[in-house]
């Protein structure tokens, strides 16, 4: 099965819940109370989020934690990416990865494909989006055949 860890679902479920209440900052134990996750949980997620740049920490008695930037500027992907690492489908569908078998697969133009078309979807969600209890309208263009590798343009 495809899915992400419950560390990234924790994240943006606090993302989220910053996102809704962006004037203020916002403590660890608070969080954890809010999203109804453990403390050290919630500790982590918001050191890695800090980490890559998506959250501010304030230390002091106004002290907490705040969004980078705005909700609307925070993508799926960049939460993903802040927990997960890269997205990519297979190893040869980013940039660091390498293959034994490239050469030889037939199969990996596809998957660099589908990688992107993934990508591409989750870069479209903000954090504004998962933030709001209004169901989700995705912005999808399919067939797939219109995701475009930069190889197809040389």
């Amino acid at each position: 099965m495809l899915k992400l860890s419950r560390l990234t679902d924790y994240a943006a479920v606090v993302m989220a819940q910053i996102a809704r209440h962006p004037e203020q900052s916002h403590a660890a134990a608070e969080l954890a109370e809010a999203v109804q996750l453990p403390h050290p949980t919630v500790s982590k997620t918001l050191k890695m989020l800090v980490k890559a740049g998506l959250l501010e920490s304030h230390r002091g008695a106004q002290g907490g934690y705040s969004l980078a930037r705005p909700a609307s500027r925070i993508t799926a992907i960049d939460i993903i990416t802040a927990i997960e690492g890269p997205v990519a489908m297979t190893e040869c569908s980013h940039a660091e990865g390498d293959c034994d078998l490239a050469a030889t697969c037939g199969v990996a133009d596809n998957w660099q494909r589908v990688s992107l078309g993934v990508r591409t979807l989750l870069d479209s969600v903000t954090l504004a989006h998962l933030a709001d209890t209004a169901p989700l309208k995705l912005p999808v263009q399919l067939p797939i055949q219109s995701v475009s590798l930069a190889a197809d343009t040389a």
